[in-house]
């Protein structure tokens, strides 16, 4: 398949960035983190002066074969009755999405049984993934059709000259998977790499741990493979965030990772173009303990540490206004050097 082509970002641009930012009319890191986001958001959108963004976010859902060996909490039979509360607006990514005027999707990419609400994107590629210890959980043609669906989703969307994306999952067993990736394409020790998910605690965690590691010692995952770890121990989801990212980055968009789910994703996405990090602005902290481990592996930092582990795009949802914030203090705010103000002073 061909994956969208990013653009390059000049390294030199910075100082110019940086310079204006520490000619704001405050003390130079008084703003402390809205700083760097600042920096960063002129740096993708190639301007200082920043229009107030369009920002869209896309729950995307699947369904796991692994689900079978008990590693969640939960039937799978919850990830529709996820789909369809979503659909109606009640669930906690809708009311994130409403307070914060974000364009909100829920889209169908694996999830096992059919919902067809108008509020749900059909872009379904399989109903649900196989078993990883009976075999590949899809082909390789499942994988990138995964992929593609989330280009395709982002590809549909209006053309701005710049936006904000986050990228946001629902699906029973979508830790275990995530766990799989994260260990698979950061080398990251499994067990390090799983965590409770759903509440899984105790002997139910310890069997979490071990299927995860049967998997893992099963497929044996090629990290410079991305698409064949995708088909050997992915789930549809995470190809279509991949993909989301990797088409947002394209069109010289900033691209927000929720959690530790779509972090994994972002592990793919990172395998098929190293490039896209300079894209990439990491939400929050899950309460995963995986998250933090993978954090420090890829060393990004977070915005956020609000204790969440929801998912569903809840911690992009809530970045969005400290990103718009860092925009507008870009766009907005006076320099030293216009105002007036005496920096002797500051």
């Amino acid at each position: 398949m061909k994956l969208p082509v990013l653009p390059t970002l000049d390294p030199a641009k910075k100082v110019a960035i940086q310079a204006h930012q520490d000619d704001l009319a405050k003390p130079q890191g008084s703003l402390g983190r809205l700083e760097a986001l600042g920096n960063q958001m002129a740096w993708i959108a190639g301007t200082l002066k920043i229009e107030d963004p369009e920002a869209y976010l896309f729950t995307f859902g699947g369904d796991h074969g692994i689900a079978k060996h008990g590693v969640s909490a939960f039937p799978q039979e919850v990830t529709p009755q996820m789909v369809a509360n979503m659909a109606l607006g009640g669930a906690a990514i809708n009311v994130l999405c409403r307070a914060n005027r974000i364009h909100h999707a829920i889209v169908d990419v694996g999830v096992a049984v059919p919902c067809d609400h108008p509020k749900v994107v059909q872009r379904n590629v399989l109903r649900g993934t196989g078993d990883p210890l009976a075999g590949p959980v899809m082909t390789r043609e499942q994988a990138e059709a995964c992929l593609q669906a989330g280009i395709d989703q982002v590809e549909a969307l209006p053309r701005h000259s710049f936006a904000l994306v986050g990228l946001g999952e629902l699906g029973i067993a979508n830790s275990a998977v995530a766990a799989l990736l994260v260990s698979a394409f950061t080398g990251i020790d499994s067990d390090e790499a799983t965590g409770p998910g759903t509440g899984v605690q105790g002997s139910a965690l310890e069997n979490k741990r071990r299927v995860i590691r049967e998997v893992l010692a099963k497929h044996r995952p090629d990290p410079k493979d991305p698409i064949g770890v995708l088909a050997a121990i992915g789930g549809a989801e995470f190809g279509a965030m991949a993909g989301a990212m990797l088409a947002a980055a394209s069109r010289g968009w900033a691209v927000i990772v929720d959690g530790y789910i779509a972090g994994a994703a972002a592990c793919l996405a990172l395998a098929l173009e190293p490039r896209l990090k300079d894209f990439l602005v990491w939400s929050h902290r899950s309460a995963e303990p995986g998250a933090t481990k993978l954090l420090e592996k890829i060393e990004i930092q977070p915005i956020l540490d609000l204790n969440f582990r929801l998912g569903e795009g809840t911690g992009a949802a809530m970045s969005v206004p400290v990103l718009r914030s860092a925009i507008a203090v870009m766009r907005e705010m006076l320099t030293f050097s216009g105002a007036g103000v005496s920096t002797a002073e500051h």
